[in-house]
């Protein structure tokens, strides 16, 4: 007795087909899984036997031999349970075979037959409709699947009985329809923050040009107050973003209720993340912060108190927009296309730089504590401001006038001008001026004469390194977006260089001497 069912396995988001093979033969009474499973997946056996004497089936007392093929891939999760029931019932006749043939199956079984929920079902739902085959999937994930495709086939059953029941015809289970949108959360906004009118220029400057963004302030200044309503002026996400998003929290398990909403990630992992949580890994190689904030924001408040290798695995995703994890027998990628903002204070006790204090440790304290982030990695930080401490006089100003909805116009219209330009240029990778490169930066952020002597000239007094140099025309071609001009001129290269100027590496001298080439 010999059956087939189709299930999947997951690398990254993406769902590789998996055939569950089932043999019932003669021989010793076993129970056997080859191809490479997990303990999860071993102990399936056990799970799916009780599931089927629940209903009133009984295995007969043969060898039992379930391969889970391409053997060589490895078989992680409990999703394989409904599949290698499902085979099983058909090489035993009490399904037919032909009714399982186009579906791609997964869940997991409990006890007592009833079908419990598993991560993933989104993304299993899309590839199966990329097969061509409908899917049976547990009933608390239906709503997940029906965002697949309208015209896919989907059973959602609650427990194997049922699922048995409509295959007879005894029963009939109705398509599922996916969740509404949730209505959408009030975020915080721009007007909340008093003062702080440069470190607002620079946040809206980071959100029209997705730029990564580092704040250097006193505690209090309203570093983090800033961070969190950086999502409130950034543009909706396209439904292409939306889905890559959830399908990334599908996997993660994050998606209540399959619910998928407009809403950009925003994700503030503590400083006391391992490497595994913050870029993913672990025993099933989960997805991590960083592909949890894919087409959204990374905060990482107090940046000096992370691990020096967790920041540094940040190099890859931020450079190429996904996240790899490499195991001895196969490589899984996460999309981690993100915008990281950064707030930390210039030295462990917080107050260096301050008129009048004077450090118990002297400006050591300043160097060793700024010394645990890289050079490398804030090289690939645009955008690296000071957020001075708020005054009295500040507090008590009445709320600013231009709150996110204001600034979120701007914005709006800045990524709808660089939307144009690469269409018309016909590149479809990159989608802000952020993620241009090479070629393309050169072809769409030419300055004017007096706007390259500028650049030039501050390029060997800072001693910027090649992408210190290609970040600083990014940053001036979003400053001309913003300003609707198609040109970048010296005010542009400027501004764009004032956010560079002062770095941790040298700070005071580097900032001194840009602002000696920028007067002249």
């Amino acid at each position: 007795m010999f059956a087939r069912v189709t299930t999947v396995a997951f690398e990254g988001i993406e769902a590789r087909s998996v055939d569950v093979q089932v043999q019932i033969g003669p021989g010793m009474p076993a129970f056997s899984i080859v191809g490479l499973p997990d303990k999860a997946v071993a102990e399936s056996r056990d799970r799916v036997r009780g599931a089927l004497n629940a209903i009133g089936l009984a295995l007969p007392p043969k060898r039992v031999t379930i391969n889970l093929a391409p053997a060589d891939l490895p078989k992680e999760g409990s999703h394989y349970d409904l599949p290698i029931a499902l085979g099983l019932m058909a090489a035993v006749g009490a399904v037919a075979p032909d009714a399982i043939e186009g579906y791609v199956v997964l869940g997991e079984l409990s006890l007592d037959g009833s079908i419990a929920r598993v991560d993933g079902t989104l993304p299993a739902a899309i590839g199966a409709n990329t097969l061509d085959k409908g899917l049976i999937c547990p009933k608390p994930c239906g709503a997940e699947a029906a965002w697949a495709a309208a015209d896919m086939p989907i059973l959602a059953p609650a427990n194997l009985l049922a699922l048995v029941n409509h295959f007879k015809g005894l029963q009939s289970l109705s398509r599922p329809e996916p969740e509404p949108e949730p209505e959408p959360e009030a975020m915080p906004d721009l007007k909340d923050v008093k003062g702080q009118e440069s470190a607002k220029r620079a946040l809206e400057v980071a959100a029209a040009g997705g730029h990564n963004l580092l704040m250097i302030g006193p505690p209090g200044s309203g570093k983090s107050m800033l961070a969190q309503r950086l999502p409130s002026i950034l543009p909706p996400l396209e439904p292409s973003e939306m889905l890559e998003i959830s399908m990334i929290r599908s996997l993660a398990g994050n998606l209540s209720g399959g619910r998928i909403g407009r809403a950009r990630p925003f994700r503030s992992p503590h400083h006391s993340a391992s490497m595994a949580a913050m870029v993913g890994g672990g025993t099933r190689a989960r997805p991590g912060e960083a592909a949890l904030a894919h087409h959204g924001v990374l905060f990482l408040d107090e940046l000096p108190e992370f691990q020096p290798q967790v920041l540094d695995a940040l190099r890859q995703p931020l450079e190429t927009g996904e996240t790899v994890i490499a195991r001895a027998n196969h490589r899984i990628s996460y999309p981690s296309r993100i915008q990281l903002v950064a707030a930390m204070n210039p030295c462990r006790c917080g107050r260096a730089g301050e008129p009048g204090y004077s450090c118990r440790q002297g400006q050591g304290c300043a160097d060793r504590y700024q010394a645990r982030i890289s050079g490398p990695l804030l090289d690939r930080i645009d955008i690296q401001i000071e957020v001075p401490a708020v005054s009295a006089a500040d507090l008590s100003l009445p709320p600013a006038s231009e709150g996110s909805a204001e600034v979120r116009r701007r914005v709006v219209a800045a990524r709808q001008i660089q939307a144009a330009r690469l269409e018309e240029l016909g590149e479809k990778r990159a989608r802000t001026n952020s993620e241009c490169d090479g070629s393309l930066l050169e072809a769409i952020a030419e300055p004017d004469p007096s706007g390259l002597t500028l650049l030039r000239e501050a390029a060997e007094t800072l001693g910027l390194s090649a992408r210190g140099y290609h970040r600083s025309l990014r940053l001036a071609r979003t400053l001309a977006d913003l300003d609707g001009e198609s040109r970048i001129s010296r005010l542009h290269i400027a501004e764009a260089l004032s956010y560079r100027g002062e770095t941790l590496r040298g700070a005071s001298g580097q900032g001194a001497r840009l602002n000696q080439t920028v007067a002249a």
